[in-house]
């Protein structure tokens, strides 16, 4: 059963985080640059939060609000269940469907370790049907 630490060895445990106190804008030009769809909101060593493009798009654009005089702080979102890197792909799918959310973050020893996406459980997913398929075929055909 594939592991949060299984995607977190592959893709690596590297996020982009931005201070509470960056303004939408600049957060929105990093993601750009970097074509991520959501930036990490720290404190120092501690997880705030997350601001996704939905934030952008739910709490800015919709409510009139200017990308450059708002800090990403007020707008992202800060109610994600933490899992660990030995929770199951299953375990974080089900988690998202559940909260209607795209990305958790991987909290070890009250740490952040890694930030995991909805597109990560779907590529593990795939990655494991492959092996799952190729196995059985290397049986059948011995």
């Amino acid at each position: 059963m594939r592991k949060v630490s299984d995607i977190l060895h592959r893709k690596g445990s590297r996020v982009t985080c931005i201070s509470r106190d960056t303004t939408v804008i600049e957060a929105l030009r990093i993601m750009s640059e970097q074509n991520i769809g959501a930036v990490v909101v720290m404190d120092k060593d501690a997880f705030l939060g997350i601001m996704t493009e939905r934030d952008y798009s739910r709490k800015v654009i919709l409510k009139g609000r200017h990308s450059s005089d708002t800090p990403a702080g007020e707008i992202m979102s800060s109610d994600f269940p933490p899992v660990r890197s030995s929770d199951t792909v299953e375990f974080c799918m089900q988690l998202m469907s559940d909260n209607h959310i795209r990305y958790l973050p991987v909290i070890e020893n009250g740490q952040l370790a890694g930030i995991v996406s909805i597109n990560d459980l779907v590529t593990e997913t795939i990655r494991n049907q492959e092996e799952t398929i190729s196995q059985l075929q290397s049986y059948i055909q011995s």
